[in-house]
């Protein structure tokens, strides 16, 4: 798999646990930490996000960092 649809399909499933907790991308933001255009841009598949990154995303959804790619 290339690169582009791979982050798009992950930001997919990033906003389909932060949608499953009721959160906007500004919840999301706040809870870890980060930037709403930061979590925008991992969302639609336009930043590659370092492995802690998606950790710091996951400790807020209260989810493990495999979750985001069970897809």
């Amino acid at each position: 798999m290339k690169k582009q649809p791979y982050l798009n399909k992950l930001g997919k499933r990033i906003v389909e646990l932060r949608l499953k907790k009721g959160w906007s991308q500004r919840d999301l933001a706040y809870e870890c930490g980060k930037e709403p255009q930061s979590i925008e841009r991992v969302e639609n598949g336009k930043s590659n996000p370092t492995a802690f990154y998606l950790k710091e995303l996951a400790d807020a959804l209260g989810v493990t960092v495999a979750d985001f790619f069970n897809f």
